[in-house]
């Protein structure tokens, strides 16, 4: 059974949200919040799978909500929500540690796509955004030309969650290894956290995105 927290100021959005959620039968809505530090509160005692968070909530934002979580030795994968389609805020978003950034418009084709991302532990942004993160987000050089095909492979799956540790078991190499690898993508992109490795592999498609995804609306 996956878990769902949803946090949002309007009863009407968290009804919506629930009734969306709970028409899979292994999902099921196990805690609702009206203000951030609610949200918190029950992330902590109910350790959901995904933590759908409104970006502006009473007493603390979407993106502090996030972040607060990330403190904590919690699975959650947390997806900030939001009427504002601004590539400042998907930034911030990714930097506090939330995997996916959705606008509210395009909730009704895309929620359940960005959603099932997240119990894979991809990362998801609104295409919209993608497209300015492109222009303003972490600072990172275009393209992937200058990552050689091992450092793509890293930074994949950096951004699918993996820990240095599991990826080189996957790859079959040592853990230093794998570091080199990850330094030399992270100095190449000119970021300097994993939220930056995250933001380049959602813009260069190194992952899924939404319309690759867009089978699993069917299901």
């Amino acid at each position: 059974m996956k878990r769902f927290l949803i946090a949002d100021d309007h009863d009407a959005v968290r009804s919506g949200l629930r009734a969306v959620l709970e028409q899979r039968a292994d999902w099921e809505v196990v805690a609702e919040a009206n203000d951030g530090g609610r949200a918190v509160a029950a992330a902590i005692e109910n350790q959901p799978h995904v933590a759908i968070v409104d970006f502006s909530m009473p007493r603390m934002t979407g993106v502090e909500v996030a972040r607060r979580i990330r403190q904590y030795p919690l699975q959650t994968e947390v997806l900030i929500f939001t009427v504002h389609n601004s590539s400042l805020l998907a930034q911030q978003a990714f930097e506090a540690g939330a995997r996916a950034f959705l606008v509210k418009s395009d909730a009704n084709k895309l929620l359940l796509t960005a959603v099932e991302s997240l119990l894979q532990h991809r990362p998801f942004c609104t295409r919209s955004c993608r497209g300015e993160l492109d222009h303003h987000g972490s600072g990172a050089r275009d393209g992937n030309h200058e990552l050689t095909p091992r450092e793509q492979i890293v930074v994949k799956l950096v951004a699918e969650g993996y820990s240095n540790k599991s990826i080189s078991g996957v790859l079959n190499l040592s853990v230093k290894t794998t570091e080199a690898h990850r330094a030399a993508a992270m100095r190449k992109l000119g970021v300097n956290s994993t939220a930056g490795l995250v933001r380049h592999a959602v813009r260069a498609r190194l992952v899924e995105d939404d319309d690759d995804r867009s089978g699993l609306r069917s299901r």
